[in-house]
C-alpha cells in the first residue's frame, strides 16, 4: 500500500509539472495550419522526446551534480524555488517563463515543426519538469521506489500524448474557464510540492550540520 501511494504521489507530480492539459492551447496555437494527423505526429515525438530527455537526467542527474560538487540537498532548495515559482504563475493561471517564453512561443509558431523545440523541450520537458524529475529520483529511498519514478515517466508522457491526441482536432470540448481552474489547481499542487522538497533539504542540511 506504501508503494502505492508512493506511485499515485509521483505521477500527479509529474502530470501536474509537465501540464499536457495546460499546454493545449499552446500547442493549437503554434500550429494553427497543420492537419490533425500532422498534428498528432508532432505530439508523438514531442512526447517520445520529452520521456527521453526526463529519463536520461533522472538517472543520470545524481552522477553529474556529484562531478561537479552539488548535494541533493542544494538541489533540493534550488529545486523547490525553481517549482514553486512556476507554481505561483500557474495560480494566478497563466504560463510561467520558465517552461515557455513568449519569444520561445513566437518562434514555435514560425517553425514547419515545433515537435522537438520547443514543444517537447522546454513546454514538457522544462527546467522544472527536469527538476522534478532528478528531486523524485533523489528522494527515492529503495530501488522500488526508483523504478516507480523511471515507470511514472513513460506513463505521464503516453497520457500526455492521447490528450494531444484528442485536441489535435480543434479541442473545441476544452473550455477556457475549464482550463483555467485546471492550472490553478496543478500550480497548488506544484507550490505544495515545492515546499516540501525545500523543507526536505533545509532538514537534511541541519542534520548533517
Amino acid at each position: 500500500m506504501p508503494e502505492l501511494f508512493y506511485f499515485l504521489k509521483v505521477l500527479v507530480a509529474l502530470f501536474a509539472i509537465v501540464g499536457p492539459l495546460s499546454a493545449v492551447p499552446i500547442f493549437l496555437s503554434m500550429t494553427p495550419s497543420d492537419a490533425p494527423s500532422a498534428r498528432k505526429k508532432m505530439a508523438k515525438l514531442a512526447c517520445i522526446v520529452s520521456a527521453g530527455v526526463l529519463l536520461v537526467f533522472g538517472l543520470l542527474g545524481e552522477v553529474v551534480f556529484g562531478i561537479m560538487g552539488i548535494t541533493l540537498p542544494a538541489f533540493q532548495i534550488a529545486g523547490g524555488l525553481l517549482l514553486f515559482g512556476i507554481g505561483y504563475d500557474m495560480l494566478h493561471a497563466r504560463e510561467s517563463e520558465s517552461k515557455i517564453s513568449d519569444e520561445e512561443r513566437d518562434i514555435g509558431e514560425r517553425l514547419e515543426s515545433v515537435a522537438i523545440s520547443p514543444f517537447a523541450v522546454p513546454l514538457l520537458a522544462g527546467p522544472g519538469a527536469i527538476s522534478t524529475t532528478i528531486l523524485l529520483m533523489g528522494e527515492a529511498s529503495n530501488i522500488f521506489q526508483k523504478i516507480i519514478v523511471v515507470a511514472c515517466v513513460p506513463i505521464t508522457m503516453v497520457a500526455s500524448y492521447f490528450i494531444f491526441k484528442v485536441s489535435a482536432d480543434g479541442a473545441a470540448w476544452i473550455s477556457p474557464l475549464v482550463l483555467k481552474v485546471i492550472r490553478r489547481l496543478t500550480g497548488l499542487i506544484l507550490a505544495a510540492l515545492a515546499v516540501q522538497f525545500v523543507v526536505n533539504g533545509w532538514q537534511a542540511i541541519v542534520a548533517h550540520g
